[in-house]
């Protein structure tokens, strides 16, 4: 004798199947993230209260294949036309880079950049009384 559950037909059309809410889960969860928030695969960033320091794996590249362009809070990192691989990567950070104290550097295929934060000035002014 097989013994099998009877579910009304009514009942399991109004219910959602569970690989439905499982996408539905899933998808939520990826969406709910921006892109820029997610990390990036061959690229880790650290940072502490005076610099951003970026790692992006870049192997087969050279010194000229490479530019790297910072405007503002954006850094963009390209290979030039006819390098033997294309990377395009740009970061958008919290606080704009000061270019004239940034480094970077190539080294066994892993470009780090060191992006120094441009020092708040100070705009208090002082006056005179008469």
């Amino acid at each position: 004798m097989i013994f099998a559950p009877v579910i009304r037909r009514a009942a399991y059309a109004q219910a959602p199947r569970s690989a439905d809410m499982a996408l539905q889960r899933f998808l939520m969860g990826a969406l709910a993230q921006p892109a820029a928030a997610a990390p990036a695969a061959g690229c880790t960033v650290t940072q502490d209260e005076k610099a951003t320091t970026l790692q992006l794996d870049v192997p087969g590249l050279t010194r000229e294949q490479l530019t790297i362009s910072i405007e503002g809070a954006v850094v963009r990192v390209q290979s030039v036309e006819g390098a033997p691989r294309q990377v395009q990567r740009a970061w958008e950070l919290a606080a704009e880079v000061d270019a004239s104290a940034s480094t970077a550097k190539l080294e066994n295929g892993v470009l780090t950049l060191t992006l120094a934060r441009v020092e708040p000035a100070s705009k208090a002014t002082t006056l005179t009384i008469h």
